[in-house]
């Protein structure tokens, strides 16, 4: 008979003395990015090369205070903007290398030489309005703004809003009509968000209460707005234009003392009341996100619609009328077209704006601030290029009308990379 004797337990090794390998992540897509950026600015400054002088006027002829205008010579600025570029791509790659992260302020800075040398070089010869440039981005920006924040607020309660579009075309027509026949634009601007929450109703009804896919919805409702407002403006609208379809704008209100800073009062301050009401809007949605009982539920749905509706939170009437809330939002910026830019309805006049907002709603991570610089990205790349036609730029004109989109698209597919959109996002909630 055998007699098993026990073993001795191994020692334990203190935690002290364990040694942990930790894995190290380089990222070097935003070296390869710059670097690829850096190339393209030497073979356009190289082999497209100009010479001439830039003038860069920063101030208006209203303005109180009269800021000089600065002169560029084309061939300095494109050589040492080179030279720059190329050695913040290389620090870039540095910190890589390093394996720390690139940090933010150089990506801002390598963006602005870029822009700043590609302006150089493709006004040359000509002169550069800075503040009409930056005054016509942010009225181009307006509807991708409020399209944008609309598209934050119903996607963190978990509906993908596609239908931006459509609210957007919806708050313009009706803006609009209503304007016209009561002749006071506060009355279309109310209209407005009345048809962006009617469009939103229908999206919310479909996806929350029939479960319909919320994309496919989104799709149908820009079709069908499309298609009934270009109806009624071929059958109503145009047949009676002076009475329907003449609505008065509003007029611009400068803010005393803040509209005479140079360069921001004539960009900022000297704006319409739809101009401002983006500005409070902004802020408030930001603050209501992320400060209040309010966006913290919103965000609680969003995420995790199950713990939420365990806490006592009721999940679908709060995606159904935060759902509405964001389509009054979006209406706002279909107003911006009618009352504010072209003073007149026209058929599909929003041309693919709801769907740059949902591109800045991505670009910016689903956060109200970055999402408004997103569009305000946007809105410049499209005003970009109507500047440097009149000024007669090199680059054709057909990549100028494509700058806005192509500027979309590197901006999602490039810039952001990998996101995490919130958890519930495009997902039906079943109460089990």
């Amino acid at each position: 008979m055998s007699v098993m004797t026990p073993t001795a337990p191994a020692p334990i090794t203190p935690a002290s003395t364990i040694s942990l390998e930790t894995a190290t992540v380089r990222n070097w897509k935003p070296p390869i990015g710059l670097g690829v950026f850096a190339v393209i600015a030497m073979l356009l400054f190289t082999i497209g090369a100009r010479s001439g002088v830039t003038i860069f006027r920063l101030s208006t002829d209203s303005d109180l205070i009269q800021l000089p205008a600065l002169s560029a010579d084309v061939t300095v600025v494109t050589i040492v903007v080179t030279v720059l570029l190329f050695a913040l791509a290389a620090f870039s790659a540095w910190k890589t290398f390093q394996a720390k992260k690139t940090p933010l302020w150089l990506t801002v800075v390598f963006a602005a030489l870029f822009l700043i040398a590609f302006l150089t070089w493709a006004a040359a010869g000509a002169t550069i309005p800075v503040p009409g440039l930056l005054v016509g981005a942010v009225g181009l920006s307006a509807p991708l703004i409020f399209g944008a924040l609309g598209g934050v607020i119903s996607e963190r309660v978990g509906i993908v809003n596609v239908a931006i579009e459509g609210q957007l075309l919806a708050g313009a027509f009706a803006s609009a009509v209503v304007a016209s026949i009561t002749r006071q634009p506060v009355a279309g601007l109310l209209a407005a968000i009345v048809a962006g929450v009617l469009v939103s109703f229908v999206l919310a009804a479909f996806s929350i209460k029939y479960f319909v896919d919320q994309v496919i919805v989104g799709v149908v409702l820009n079709v069908l707005v499309i298609g009934l407002t270009s109806f009624l403006f071929t059958q109503l609208l145009s047949p009676n234009e002076a009475l329907l379809n003449s609505p008065p704008r509003f007029p611009r209100l400068p803010i005393p003392i803040l509209g005479e800073i140079p360069i921001l009062g004539p960009v900022l301050f000297r704006q319409t009341i739809i101009i401002y009401i983006m500005y409070v809007a902004v802020a408030a949605v930001w603050f209501a996100l992320f400060k209040t009982k309010w966006g913290l539920r919103l965000r609680a749905v969003g995420e995790h619609p199950q713990a939420a509706d365990t806490v006592g939170i009721n999940v679908n009437r709060t995606r159904f009328w935060n759902v509405a809330l964001a389509g009054g939002i979006a209406g706002l910026g279909g107003a911006y077209f009618t009352l504010d830019s072209a003073g007149a309805f026209n058929k599909e006049m929003t041309a693919g704006a709801g769907f740059i907002a949902l591109a800045a709603v991505i670009f910016g991570r689903w956060d109200p601030i970055r999402a408004t610089l997103a569009a305000l990205l946007f809105g410049f790349a499209s005003n970009l290029q109507s500047v440097l036609s009149i000024v007669g730029s090199p680059v054709p004109s057909q990549f100028m009308l494509m700058l806005p989109y192509l500027v979309t698209i590197f901006a999602v597919a490039g810039l952001v990379g990998q996101v995490r959109a919130p958890a519930a996002s495009g997902k039906a909630y079943i109460k089990s």
